[in-house]
C-alpha cells in the first residue's frame, strides 16, 4: 500500500473505499492490499444469492471444526443460549447503567459496559475465579478488543495462551462432570461439540473466538448508535426516535463489518472480472448500504426511514444467504436493550464526536465523550396545606 493511500485510508477509511467505488467501471474494486471487493449493490445481491458461492465451509470458524454441519450446530447453540439469556443481560444492564459516570469516554466505556453484561453468560459465576479473571483481563488486555501498539499485541498473545490453557482445563472438567443444562456459552458449545470430533483445546479456542464475536460487534454498534443519535439530535430533550430505529439506522449507516470476506470456492466471473478458487472476495455492507439506487439519501442518518415503507434497500450488516450470522436477531435485541437503558429518562450529548470511522476489528467510532443528564421528574414532590 503506497504512503499516500495509507494516509488517506487512515484519515477516513470509509471515504477512501467509497472513492475507489466511484472510480470503478466494473462494480468490483481491488483494495490496496490485494483483496477484491464487490462495490455494486446489485452485483453484491447476485453474489450473495449464488448457491455455488456458498458451498463448503464458513471462513469464520477457520479449521477449528470438522464440517459445515458442526459449524452450524455451534452457531445455533450459542445463539439459542444467548436468546434465553436476554433477561439476565437486561438485569445486569440496569445495574451497569446506573453506575456509569455522567461523562464517560467512549467507545472504551461501551466496551466495558457490554462485556460486564455478558460476562456471566460467557462463563457462569461458579466457574473457577482464576479463569473468570483471565477472561476479564482478556477483555481489557488486547485479546478481545484490538490492541493498537505492537508491545500490547505481544502481551495479549501471552494472555491469550494463559486463557486458552485455563479454558482447556475447564472443558476437561466439564466433560468429566457434565451439567444438566447449559449454564453459559461454554456449556452451550460443549453440547454441540462431541469429544470424538472436537478436542478440549479446540473448544477453548472456539470460546475465545466467540467471546470476540459476541462482545466486539455489540460494543462497536452500540457506540455508533449513541454517537450518531447524539450528532443528529442536538436539542436538550430526549431523542425523537425509538431505540430500535436508531439501532437499525446505525447498523446501516456505519456497519461494524465494512466488508464480509469469503474465500472463493470455485472459478467464477463477476462484473467482468474472473476469480479463481482460493481468491479472497468480499462484499461491503458499507458500500451496499450507501448505494443511491438502493436507498434514498443514503448518506443521511435518518432513523425514521425504518418506519417508512419502501425505503429499505439491501441490508447486509449480518451477512446474507447461508452464512448469515446465526445470532443476528439476538444481537439486534441486545443492542436495542442497551440503547434503551442508556437513553431512558436521560438527555444524551457528545463532545469530540466524529462520524469518521477508525479501523480496528472493523468500523469503530473515534474516541468521544458521552454526557448523560437525567430528565427532571414529571411529577414533583407533593405538598399539602397545613
Amino acid at each position: 500500500m503506497r504512503t499516500g493511500d495509507k494516509r488517506r485510508f487512515r484519515r477516513d477509511p470509509l471515504e477512501y473505499i467509497d472513492s475507489l467505488r466511484r472510480r470503478s467501471t466494473t462494480g468490483i474494486i481491488q483494495l490496496p492490499w490485494g483483496e477484491y471487493c464487490v462495490s455494486d449493490a446489485d452485483l453484491a445481491r447476485t453474489l450473495l444469492r449464488d448457491p455455488e458461492f456458498h458451498t463448503g465451509m464458513s471462513d469464520f470458524f477457520g479449521e477449528l471444526l470438522p464440517s459445515r454441519g458442526a459449524q452450524v450446530a455451534v452457531g445455533h447453540a450459542v445463539r439459542d443460549f444467548l436468546r434465553a439469556g436476554v433477561p439476565q443481560y437486561r438485569a445486569e444492564l440496569a445495574r451497569a447503567v446506573t453506575e456509569l459516570a455522567p461523562a464517560s469516554r467512549w467507545p472504551e466505556s461501551g466496551n466495558r459496559l457490554v462485556h460486564r453484561c455478558v460476562a456471566d453468560l460467557l462463563l457462569h459465576p461458579a466457574t473457577p475465579a482464576a479463569t473468570r479473571r483471565l477472561s476479564d483481563l482478556a477483555a481489557r488486555g488486547g485479546v478481545v478488543f484490538h490492541a493498537p501498539q505492537m508491545w500490547q499485541r505481544v502481551r495479549a498473545e501471552v494472555l491469550r495462551a494463559r486463557l486458552v490453557a485455563a479454558l482447556t482445563e475447564q472443558v476437561r472438567q466439564r466433560r468429566k462432570h457434565p451439567a444438566g443444562q447449559a449454564r453459559d456459552v461454554l456449556d452451550a458449545m460443549l453440547g454441540a461439540c462431541p469429544p470424538a470430533q472436537v478436542s478440549d483445546r479446540t473448544v477453548a479456542e472456539l470460546h475465545v473466538m466467540m467471546h470476540r464475536a459476541i462482545v466486539v460487534p455489540l460494543s462497536a454498534s452500540l457506540a455508533w448508535s449513541v454517537l450518531l443519535g447524539c450528532l443528529h439530535h442536538t436539542a436538550d430533550s430526549p431523542w425523537p426516535w425509538p431505540a430500535d430505529q436508531v439501532v437499525r439506522e446505525a447498523l446501516r449507516h456505519r456497519p461494524m463489518p465494512w466488508a464480509l470476506a469469503r474465500t472463493v470456492p470455485h472459478s467464477l466471473e463477476l462484473g467482468g472480472v474472473a476469480f479463481q478458487a482460493g481468491d479472497l472476495l468480499s462484499v461491503s455492507p458499507y458500500l451496499t448500504h450507501h448505494d443511491e439506487h438502493q436507498w434514498s439519501d443514503p448518506e443521511v442518518f435518518r432513523p425514521e426511514r425504518w418506519q417508512e415503507p419502501g425505503d429499505h434497500g439491501c441490508f447486509i450488516t449480518f451477512g446474507a444467504g447461508p452464512f448469515t450470522c446465526a445470532g443476528a436477531a439476538v444481537a439486534q435485541t441486545l443492542l436495542v436493550e442497551s440503547l434503551t437503558a442508556l437513553t431512558g429518562d436521560t438527555c444524551l450529548s457528545v463532545t469530540g464526536g466524529d462520524s469518521r470511522a477508525a479501523m480496528a476489528e472493523g468500523n469503530v467510532p473515534r474516541p468521544f465523550t458521552l454526557c448523560r443528564t437525567p430528565m427532571p421528574s414529571k411529577t414533583g414532590p407533593e405538598t399539602g396545606r397545613r
